[in-house]
């Protein structure tokens, strides 16, 4: 049996996730003390990073999802460079239970996107005359575990923390 285009229905309920757009949103990086910050320094830097997650329904089945990613490297109290980018993603999601859609929408597509970003930021902080800065892949399984309980804790009242 077929749903009239020659389609099973069950293939038609099929889950599907697509790509329809990645672009860069903001990309800023600094070298504040070059060119002192480029010579051989006498320790390695310290390197912070923060990284987060947005999304904005676009319609229904489309969503803006944007991954930020903030760095500073810093030795003897300087900063070395900095940086920070916002590259989004526009992603068709069809089929998906509304319980799984939050979860799909904040995990699984930060996790398509991630490749792309660890590149620009990378030429990025080579481009400013320092070695590449190769970041560590990321648990957006877990990042958005710690946001969903952060946002409970905050919808509690104060006296039942």
């Amino acid at each position: 049996m077929t749903n009239g285009n020659g389609t099973p229905p069950e293939a038609a309920q099929a889950p599907q996730l697509n790509v329809l757009a990645q672009y860069t949103k903001d990309l800023s990086f600094e070298n504040p003390n070059a060119p002192s910050s480029l010579q051989q320094q006498s320790q390695p830097p310290q390197i912070n990073i923060q990284i987060n997650v947005s999304a904005n329904n676009l319609s229904e089945t489309e969503f803006e999802v944007t991954l930020s990613v903030e760095g500073k490297a810093e030795t003897a109290g300087k900063v070395m460079f900095s940086f920070e980018l916002a590259y989004a993603g526009v992603f068709r999601i069809a089929n998906v239970p509304k319980e799984n859609l939050h979860p799909l929408v904040m995990i699984e597509c930060p996790r398509l996107l991630f490749p792309f970003a660890r590149e620009i930021i990378a030429t990025a902080v080579r481009d400013g005359g320092f070695p590449p800065l190769m970041l560590d892949p990321v648990d957006f399984v877990g990042l958005y575990r710690q946001n969903m309980e952060r946002q409970m804790a905050a919808q509690q009242p104060a006296g039942q923390a």
